[in-house]
């Protein structure tokens, strides 16, 4: 993520790197030259926020360091972009909202969806659906080599349905644009290289208070299935709506980044019966040619957080939606742990 924020910054006129930060010094030497060369690098935060003085931080690190650098940028005057999820618990995300508030600073929170024109219309036609909604939706990844080396790293603080689950229940809330009002969790560790107590996969179900239900399943490493490892399907009570990602299920890529935001076609069914008891519409298919790849979507996310800061839009529901997804996967976590429902 912060190789593809890093590209952003670096196309887009309204900004201007003044420096990389990285604890490896591989990684930032080959970003920097895939940049072009020439940006400052440093191997700790706190000095490279002291040298270079910036206007704005974008934060791509692993989660437990979110809350500490995203409260010093703060601490700094700086404006912060802030990859998902925006910390490891819900009171760290609670302070660093706090934060910036306090100080008139933007927080925009890398839930990258958001900036999709598929998933936007996805919502937007789930939201015609009647209620209540039926919400099934899983990304699990067939992970080995680096990134399975990524993921073992990413696990260590954070599990699979607290760190991309946020995304999925966020699109939940927008959907249904109801408060959830209970959440349960499971969760099994695969794989003997993981700590106990880390599990690598999970699955979360929420209820909300129109009656609205849905469920995220997210497992990473080179056990997990390629068979049905992309599922992103509505109903309501008139039809339903998925995204079809038949490339991305066909060529088995649930390790591939890009194949996680294609969507190749949105199918539209209809409820609608005739006399016979038989439907009476066949199934639309909208296919959008506005169909941007993983670096494209982080151009937008920048290309939003720019216009954030220039034209001060009002990011509050923006950070409010950012805490109530956090809450119910930390819920779900808490769910697995304990063996119980959890009340939001």
């Amino acid at each position: 993520m912060g190789r593809s924020h890093a590209l952003a910054y670096h196309r887009l006129a309204g900004f201007e790197i003044c420096g990389i930060v990285t604890r490896s010094p591989e990684s930032r030497a080959a970003l920097n030259a895939e940049l072009g060369g020439g940006y400052a690098e440093f191997g700790d935060f706190h000095e490279a926020l002291a040298a270079t003085k910036p206007d704005a931080v974008s934060i791509s690190t692993y989660p437990d360091t979110h809350a500490p650098y995203a409260e010093a940028a703060f601490d700094a005057g700086c404006h912060v972009f802030i990859e998902k999820p925006l910390a490891e618990t819900v009171e760290a995300a609670e302070r660093i909202v706090a934060k910036a508030r306090a100080t008139g600073r933007k927080l925009v929170i890398g839930y990258i969806l958001r900036h999709h024109p598929s998933w936007i219309k996805f919502i937007e036609v789930a939201q015609t659906l009647g209620k209540p909604l039926v919400m099934r939706m899983n990304l699990n990844q067939q992970s080995s080599g680096a990134n399975w080396r990524t993921h073992k790293a990413l696990m260590s603080s954070i599990s699979p349905i607290v760190d991309c689950g946020v995304h999925y229940v966020d699109v939940m809330c927008q959907m249904t644009r109801s408060k959830p009002v209970r959440v349960s969790g499971i969760g099994a560790r695969l794989s003997t290289e993981l700590p106990e107590g880390k599990i690598n996969y999970g699955q979360l179900q929420v209820t909300f208070e129109d009656g609205s239900v849905g469920w995220y399943e997210a497992g990473w490493g080179p056990m997990m299935s390629e068979v049905a490892f992309f599922v992103k399907d509505v109903v309501g009570p008139k039809g339903c709506v998925s995204i079809v990602a038949e490339k991305a299920a066909a060529e088995g890529q649930s390790a591939n980044v890009d194949a996680h935001t294609q969507t190749q076609a949105i199918r539209l069914h209809h409820s609608d019966l005739d006399a016979d008891g038989n439907c009476v519409k066949s199934d639309d298919i909208i296919r959008l040619d506005d169909e941007p790849d993983h670096d494209g979507l982080c151009h937008r996310e920048q290309e939003y957080f720019l216009k954030a800061i220039h034209e001060d839009i009002d990011l509050s529901d923006h950070m409010d939606d950012a805490i109530a997804s956090m809450r119910i996967v930390v819920a779900a976590d808490e769910s697995f742990r304990t063996g119980k429902t959890i009340d939001l």
